[in-house]
C-alpha cells in the first residue's frame, strides 16, 4: 500500500513523486591605501544605512543554483536573507518526533495505543462511532497492527521525501494528463469578504479552492457556494477524526480534500480516516511544504530588518520553532502549479472586521506572519521574480487579488 500522494495517479491528474533535488546555498592615480580604505568604509556604511531604513536599493543579481532571481535588494542582503531562510528552527524536534513516532510500541490494546500517544503529544485516537460509555471505541487488535504498520510506513515515505526542491512547483501537473485549470479561485476566510459581494465572481471560476472547512451556508452572496477542492491542514483532520466515520465533508463527499500535515501525529488520523472517504483524501507534497517554509521565513525576515531591528531578533519575536505559514498562503502555492489564472479573495484584514467571516475570532494567530505573507501576494501579482526558492523554469501564471 502506497501512500496517496506517491500514487502515480492522484487526484487532480497531479503527481508528488519527483525526486529531482537542488540545493540553494546561492586604472586611475594611484592614492594612499588609507583613502581608498576609507572611502570603501563610507561606502557601505552608505549602503547599509540605505538597506536598514528603506529595506531596497541595489541591482538585481541571478542566484547561480538555478533559483529564481532576486529584485530591489543588494546581492549580500540578499545572500543573507536567503541562508538565514533556509534554516527552519523546527527542524531538530520534528526530527525526534518522527523517530519517536516509527519506533512507538501500539502493541495490542486501546489503552496502550492511547497511553503510547499521549506520552508524546496530546492527542489520542478516535474511530468511529463511541462506546456505550461515551470513551473511544474498542478496536480489534489485529486491526490495531495494521493500522501501525501503514502509520509508520506513511510517515517514514513522508520524511525521506521532505527536502528542498526548486522544481517543485513545475512538476506539480502531471506529465501524462498535463491537466490544469483555466481559472482558479482561492477563497480565504478573512472577515472582509463581508465588505464585498463577490460570490457570483468567485463561483464564475472553473476551479474553487476554500480553505479549512469554512461554513459557506448562509453566505453564499459574499462567497459563493461552489467547491472543488477542500484544503485543510491536518488539525482540522484531527478534529473530524473524533466524529463518527470520521466525518470531515461540509461541501459534499464527492469534494476531494488536499491536507498539510502540520503534526506528524496526524498521520495516524490519515492512516484510519483515508480508507472509509469516497472522495480522495490527498497529503501535499512534502517538497512543497519545504518551500512554503522558506518563502514565508524569507518574506517575514525582510520585513522585519526593513524596520531597522537586528536580524538575530527575529526568531524572539516570530515564536521561534512555532513559526509556519498558513494554510492560504500553500493554497496559493498550490494554485499557482495547476492554475493558468488565479483568483485570490478574502485575503486581508481591516480593523472593522472580524478575523475569520463565519466565526467570532477577531485576532490572529502569533505562529503566522500574515503581513508578510500578503506582500507576498503583492509580488506574485506586481513582480513574481522577486520570490525566492523557486526555479527559475516555472511560469507564474497571472494573479488578481480582490478585496
Amino acid at each position: 500500500m502506497t501512500p496517496t500522494f506517491f500514487r502515480s495517479r492522484s487526484v487532480f491528474g497531479l503527481t508528488f513523486d519527483q525526486t529531482h533535488i537542488k540545493q540553494m546555498i546561492g586604472k586611475r592615480s594611484i592614492r594612499p591605501l588609507f583613502s581608498a580604505v576609507f572611502v570603501f568604509a563610507v561606502a557601505a556604511v552608505t549602503l547599509c544605512i540605505r538597506i536598514l531604513v528603506s529595506g531596497s536599493g541595489g541591482d538585481r543579481f541571478i542566484i547561480t543554483d538555478g533559483s529564481r532571481a532576486q529584485k530591489n535588494l543588494p546581492s549580500l542582503f540578499n545572500e543573507t536573507l536567503l541562508a538565514f531562510s533556509v534554516t527552519d528552527l523546527a527542524d531538530n524536534s520534528l526530527k525526534q518526533n518522527v523517530e519517536q513516532l516509527v519506533g512507538g510500541d501500539f502493541r495490542t490494546s486501546r489503552t496502550d495505543l492511547h497511553r503510547s500517544f499521549r506520552s508524546i503529544g496530546r492527542y489520542r485516537l478516535d474511530t468511529g462511532a463511541r462506546s456505550g460509555t461515551g470513551g473511544p471505541p474498542e478496536l480489534d487488535p489485529h486491526e490495531l497492527q495494521k493500522i501501525r504498520l501503514i502509520f509508520r510506513r506513511y510517515l517514514q515515505d513522508w520524511w525521506r521525501h521532505r527536502r528542498f526542491d526548486p522544481d517543485v512547483m513545475s512538476n506539480m501537473v502531471n506529465s501524462d494528463s498535463g491537466r490544469r485549470y483555466k481559472t482558479c479561485a482561492v477563497v480565504g476566510n478573512s472577515g472582509i469578504l463581508l465588505k464585498t459581494n463577490l460570490g457570483d465572481t468567485i463561483d464564475s471560476h472553473e476551479f474553487v479552492i476554500r480553505l479549512n472547512n469554512a461554513r459557506i451556508g448562509g453566505f453564499e452572496h459574499f462567497v459563493g457556494s461552489k467547491t472543488s477542492l477542500s484544503f485543510i491542514n491536518s488539525n482540522i483532520l484531527h478534529l473530524c477524526s473524533r466524529r463518527g466515520g470520521c466525518f470531515c465533508h461540509p461541501y459534499g463527499e464527492k469534494v476531494p480534500i488536499l491536507m498539510y500535515i502540520s503534526q506528524p501525529i496526524h498521520f495516524l488520523d490519515y492512516t484510519i480516516c483515508n480508507s472509509s472517504y469516497r472522495s480522495p483524501l490527498t497529503i501535499t507534497d512534502p517538497k512543497l511544504d519545504v518551500l512554503c517554509a522558506r518563502i514565508v521565513k524569507y518574506y517575514s525576515v525582510k520585513r522585519f530588518v526593513s524596520t531597522g531591528k537586528r536580524l538575530e531578533e527575529w526568531s524572539g519575536s516570530h515564536g521561534g520553532s512555532e513559526f509556519h505559514y498558513s494554510s492560504g498562503m500553500q493554497a496559493v502555492m498550490f494554485a499557482l502549479g495547476v492554475c493558468d489564472k488565479v483568483s485570490i479573495f478574502g485575503f486581508g484584514k481591516s480593523d472593522s472586521a472580524k478575523h475569520h467571516y463565519h466565526t467570532n475570532q477577531k485576532t490572529e494567530l502569533g505562529l503566522h506572519d500574515y503581513q508578510a505573507e500578503y506582500d507576498l501576494y503583492e509580488d506574485l501579482v506586481k513582480n513574481p521574480q522577486a520570490v525566492p526558492f523557486v526555479s527559475d523554469k516555472f511560469r507564474f501564471p497571472p494573479v488578481v487579488i480582490h478585496r
